[in-house]
């Protein structure tokens, strides 16, 4: 054997030995120092999970009165790893408790389906836990059905009936709290996708909406698991874990159930009027925030919807009528998501920019019927001529032409079509009060509102050009009017210049300008207090199940109006003259308290879906009591 070939011999022997420590190594490995983790491992695949629901927490007004508890309901349960032992999977004894309890079987036996057994098509009503839990398929059975249904358990295997614990929102009061409450409901995969730092469980049910989405981490409290060891035929052989479930924590609002009540039952009275007098009146809002910390007392929408049928499960019907427009859309919160022109009320805002610009709050100003801009005539409403009058009675009676004459004369002042350094006193005074911002409620799904400013303006147009440029083409049939067509041409070629009709329809809180009531009620509470914008703020504490205070919520100011304390003085005195001796008067006549206040009625541009003349907004804006403001 020569040297070269011991040499080779030697390289295969030292390459086997170094594989040989390799696998003795990875052996060593598995065997001993990762036998934890595989353990672990192997368990998980042969281990379940179960699922035991915590007490979801309370919500509750200012004085602690129920606005979101929980009642015992008596849950009839399906329990998978017994009916798919049977030939049909269960589907016979499904059919006939559902036909005992009065339920469609159909969409029963759908509800005992898991997500992922439905491999196409719709998987709505989808069961999205996993088979070794109770499915409830109702949380409401009636006692002695579900008794009869139990003792003959020879006929309905796997069918069983515990007490459950279901949300309810009891509306004591009157007070529904619908969209200032949401709902809770079943986790979805979109949920579970989030990771936001807490772990979900497919059988719990979360806040979806409203106060339940925000405050969901302190509310649902955490389940309790029981872990159970299973066999290749999916039979239990033992327990592994078994934690109790702790219960949420309770949500205390700065809500008080009775002005909840109040504001509820009184946009429900305005509405029933309004369509006797033969008006749309296809919804309405109401705020009450607390001036001086803005804090919400009470957040009503119109139409509403009973917050407990989330619970009990929609019904097709009943989910397509949330997000009809033929029921004028009852899941929209108004108070946050309904943006609307401000009209007369924003006049609030105007005295500060005339102030700004010069203007004597204390002269007498011409009110005529019309005012005549270029080859357009701006009128009063129902073109009424006021004459001559005090700027603290052009409030109290709404006169819009003294507005357009100074917004005219201002938007002259700024160079007019082609401007040099403009003021922009009026956009200005608007962006003080942040009337494009959102509030920052601590409620999901606020809009912001709008200021069409100069680069509003430009930025709009730009978006928007090729459809201007093209309307013919590309606008709907019944948008093809002379009126339209020519106003399309207009904006093609120079839509994005601030014309002196937007200059005074800004004035009176018209045109392309849009608030929502929430951000009404931030305004007009800076207007009472001074100046300071309060972030409304719904959330007063959160209290553990014994009582104790474990984190409160103080309110935030979000702003401040630098303008002259003497001007917010002024005009608290106009605004009281609104319900003394204007526009306001005739409702408030004998009114015990003393309030400060401001009517607006906004035209709103087009036609509804039968063709008929969209309805203008109806606002008030107030406060009170006017020496003292509170609310």
């Amino acid at each position: 054997m020569n040297q070269r070939t011991r040499l080779s011999l030697f390289v295969v022997q030292a390459l086997i030995i170094s594989l040989m420590m390799a696998l003795l190594g990875r052996l060593f490995y598995l065997q001993v120092a990762a036998t934890g983790k595989y353990k672990e491992a192997a368990l998980n695949i042969q281990s379940r999970d179960i699922v035991v629901p915590a007490t979801r927490g309370l919500i509750v007004d200012a004085s602690g009165v129920p606005l979101a508890m929980n009642r015992v309901g008596l849950a009839v349960t399906v329990d998978r790893s017994v009916i798919d032992k049977q030939k049909d999977k269960g589907y016979s004894v499904v059919s006939r408790v559902s036909k005992i309890l009065g339920l469609n079987p159909t969409d029963v036996w759908r509800h005992t389906r898991l997500c992922g057994e439905i491999t196409s098509g719709d998987k709505t009503g989808c069961w999205v836990g996993n088979r070794f839990q109770p499915i409830p398929i109702t949380k409401d059975a009636d006692p002695e059905i579900a008794l009869q249904i139990v003792e003959r358990s020879s006929e309905f295997p796997g069918i069983d009936a515990d007490p459950t614990s279901v949300r309810y929102y009891p509306a004591n009061e009157g007070a529904t709290g619908t969209h200032v409450l949401g709902y809770v409901g079943a986790l979805t995969d979109k949920d579970l996708s989030v990771d936001n730092g807490t772990r979900y469980y497919r059988s719990e049910t979360i806040g979806k909406d409203g106060l339940e989405y925000v405050y969901d981490s302190y509310l649902r409290g955490r389940p309790g698991i029981k872990t159970v060891i299973v066999d290749r035929k999916e039979s239990v052989t033992e327990k592994s874990r078994d934690t109790a479930p702790v219960p949420g924590m309770h949500l205390v609002t700065s809500l008080d159930v009775r002005i909840q009540g109040a504001a509820e039952a009184g946009l429900a009275t305005a509405v029933k009027s309004s369509r006797a007098q033969g008006f749309r009146a296809d919804g309405g809002a109401a705020v009450v925030m607390d001036v001086r910390t803005g804090r919400i007392l009470a957040l009503a929408s119109y139409p509403t919807y009973d917050p407990n049928i989330w619970e009990k499960g929609l019904t097709v019907a009943q989910a397509k009528d949330m997000y009809s427009a033929s029921t004028y859309v009852p899941a929209l919160s108004r108070p946050l998501q309904g943006l609307f022109a401000p009209a007369s009320t924003f006049k609030a805002i105007s005295i500060f920019a005339a102030a700004k610009a010069g203007y004597s709050l204390n002269a007498s100003y011409d009110c005529p019927g019309k005012y005549t801009v270029g080859n357009r005539d701006f009128t009063n409403y129902e073109s009424k001529a006021q004459g001559r009058l005090s700027l603290k009675k052009g409030i109290a009676v709404s006169c819009d032409t003294l507005w357009y004459k100074i917004a005219y004369a201002e938007w002259l002042k700024d160079g007019g079509l082609n401007p040099k350094n403009p003021k922009d006193y009026f956009f200005n005074a608007a962006h003080l009060f942040q009337l494009d911002k959102k509030t920052g409620i601590d409620l999901p799904g606020e809009l912001a509102g709008r200021i069409p400013d100069r680069q509003w303006k430009t930025d709009y147009w730009k978006q928007n050009k090729d459809f201007y440029c093209n309307y013919q083409k590309r606008a709907a049939k019944k948008d093809l009017t002379p009126f339209l067509i020519q106003l399309a041409k207009e904006n093609c070629i120079d839509g994005g210049v601030l014309r002196a009709g937007d200059a005074v329809n800004f004035s009176i809180g018209q045109g392309d300008t849009v608030i929502t009531p929430l951000k009404q009620a931030q305004i007009y509470s800076a207007i009472a207090n001074g100046g300071t914008l309060w972030q409304p703020l719904v959330a007063k504490a959160i209290v553990k199940t014994d009582g104790t205070v474990i984190k409160t919520f103080t309110p935030k100011v979000d702003g401040k109006v630098e303008a002259d304390p003497k001007t917010f003085a002024w005009l608290r005195d106009a605004l009281h003259q609104v319900t003394i001796n204007g526009t306001a008067a005739g409702d408030f006549a004998g009114f015990p308290i003393p309030v400060a206040g401001k009517t607006g009625t906004g035209e709103v541009f087009g036609l509804n879906k039968d063709g008929t003349k969209k309805n203008s907004t109806s606002w008030f804006a107030s406060f009170a009591p006017v020496d003292k403001p509170q609310y």
